[in-house]
């Protein structure tokens, strides 16, 4: 298959410590961070050098050291912010294990992600302190730290360890500095999102994720200028990896302050460049048209559209100047957004790149780091999740007529195993070669399409097989589709094609007023029907839920099959 050349020159280390040490060494006085401080109405900022990361990294690494946490597993739970970062990095970069939870766990299930992983340090915000006082009651977990001051003396508090440390730093303590990194054990446990009823502990060694920062720099163009938004959840692969990649590489990074904020940060911080999920894309998307449709400049946009890709046949590009005012309604400085975790329409994609936003689709799991493949500037086919990286082979195993079978991958991006589960990781581990689950087929210019997870596979009594996400891409593009779900609902020994879709309540009612459900209905079967019209008869939809509910999902915004199905039936 045809994989990316180093279109880009990178540096090439074994160590995130030594990705993080190079980037300090080089960029001492960009901005690592900027962080927004709220008192009442009064806003202000802390801007936050790689030198002063610097600082603040070793106080934090050698206080723990101090703790006696060193080679130990760290778990990590909060919200995106400078103390999960700190925390996180420090841990990677010279006391032990990391150990990301997902902030949206019920209790049981923190307690239970802690046992394990055998944790031996949890670090955590205060929102999670009357858990972490019951957990403490019945648990062998040697420290407890709360990253806000504001915790009672119960626990550790973050900024008095930092303190701490920059204390043992300066009396000549080296404990940090000096501690040994083999990149080939383990540097994390990730444990998946959870769309199983039993998650699995991935375990990446420092060789995994310092792999991938450098084929993912030899196939992007990332900046020392650019900043970035920090909008995936750092406990997930790929907010952390890309975290990591952005530090490495000198650039600003900055907090998001929730969903309803986005477009108001991107102003606010001159937001260039972030890695997110499709809905969020696609979200953006509608909202700009939308907009457009309510100004009543649909056929402006699209006459400037065709102008756009007139003149970049003739090499001349004015898209950024001709789509000015949709980009300054974005924060004016977008350049470059990535998408993961799941299929992007296509149409969305072009659509930013339209606007001279590069929006580029990846594609990986947790147990590769995560990214296996990409688009780049030079590499795009809409639709497709792009050319493999420059050190990762990927092949289709057993494809069907179609060419269509399990992709399967290797390289050395690839996972160690599932911690303590070696049954299931001698299920996709096999010869070297990782078995993702995913379906997909490689095109005549060796571009990978996915088209969905094994699992998801809808069989007829007939033999035909539907992947419902092929279908769900289309009725997403329905302008009032917040999401959809495309499943099998048995009846009579066979399974009626069915789809439930989540609408965008805001838009049906400044559409079409105070309309009833059953109306509204009828509105949206007359939409399914011409997306039938497309389809193979066997694909086509026959029965329709609907519904203003968003749909059980996991942080990554993935939705959660047979939670929902169960739910329906």
């Amino acid at each position: 298959m045809k994989v990316y050349r180093k279109l880009y020159d990178a540096q090439k280390f074994n160590t995130i410590r030594d990705y993080i040490y190079a980037a300090i060494e080089k960029y001492p006085n960009n901005n690592a961070f900027i962080i927004k401080n709220k008192n009442g109405n009064d806003v202000t900022y802390t801007k936050i050098t790689y030198k002063m990361f610097e600082k603040d990294l070793k106080s934090l690494g050698t206080a723990l050291i101090n703790l006696e946490l060193e080679n130990k597993r760290i778990a990590i739970i909060g919200k995106n912010r400078y103390e999960w970062v700190l925390s996180f990095v420090a841990t990677l970069c010279g006391v032990g294990i990391t150990i990301p939870l997902d902030k949206g766990l019920p209790p049981q299930e923190i307690e239970l992600s802690l046992k394990r992983a055998k944790v031996d340090a949890v670090i955590f915000e205060d929102e999670y302190a009357n858990i972490m006082k019951d957990i403490q009651k019945n648990s062998d977990i040697k420290e407890f730290i709360c990253m806000n001051s504001s915790c009672d003396g119960t626990f550790k508090v973050l900024s008095d360890l930092i303190n701490e440390g920059k204390v043992l730093l300066d009396n000549g303590d080296t404990r940090f500095e000096n501690h040994k990194i083999n990149p080939d054990d383990i540097a994390s446990i990730i444990f998946t999102s959870g769309t199983t009823s039993m998650s699995k502990a991935v375990m990446l060694s420092n060789t995994n994720i310092a792999s991938n920062i450098y084929n993912i720099n030899c196939a992007e163009k990332i900046y020392d200028t650019d900043v970035n938004m920090l909008f995936l959840p750092l406990h997930h692969t790929f907010g952390s990896t890309a975290l990591l990649l952005f530090l490495a590489d000198g650039v600003t990074n900055v907090f998001c302050d929730g969903l309803r904020y986005i477009q108001a940060n991107l102003k606010e911080y001159k937001v260039s460049i972030f890695v997110c999920v499709p809905l969020l894309l696609e979200a953006m998307y509608k909202k700009i048209y939308a907009e457009v449709e309510k100004q009543g400049k649909t056929k402006i946009l699209k006459i400037a559209n065709n102008l756009s890709h007139i003149l970049l046949k003739l090499g001349i590009d004015i898209r950024r100047k001709i789509f000015k005012q949709i980009l300054d309604n974005l924060g004016g400085n977008i350049r470059f957004v990535i998408s993961g975790a799941s299929a992007i329409d296509k149409n969305v994609a072009k659509g930013f790149y339209d606007f001279g936003i590069l929006a580029v689709q990846g594609y990986g799991l947790t147990e590769t780091s995560p990214v296996l493949s990409a688009e780049n500037e030079k590499c795009i086919k809409f639709g497709s999740v792009g050319l493999p990286l420059p050190e990762v082979e990927i092949k289709i195993d057993n494809p069907n007529e179609e060419g269509i079978g399990e992709i399967i991958a290797k390289g050395p991006n690839i996972m160690l195993g599932y911690y303590e589960m070696e049954e299931e990781t001698s299920k996709v581990l096999k010869d070297g070669w990782f078995y993702t689950g995913d379906l997909g087929y490689i095109d005549k210019d060796g571009f990978l399409f996915i088209t969905g997870r094994k699992k998801n596979v809808i069989v007829l009594k007939n033999g035909k097989n539907i992947y419902p996400e092929e279908i769900e891409l289309l009725i997403n593009n329905l302008p009032y589709s917040a999401e959809s779900m495309v499943f099998g609902l048995p009846k009579d020994d066979d399974l009626v094609l069915s789809a439930k879709i989540v609408y965008n309540k805001d838009y049906i009612e400044e559409k079409y007023g105070n309309i009833s459900q059953t109306d509204l209905k009828d509105i949206i079967w007359k939409d399914i029907k011409n997306i039938n019209s497309t389809l193979a008869k066997y694909k086509h939809i026959k029965n329709l839920i609907i519904t203003d509910e968003p749909m059980i999902k996991t942080t990554t915004q993935k939705v959660k099959r047979y939670e929902e199905i169960k739910k329906i039936k």
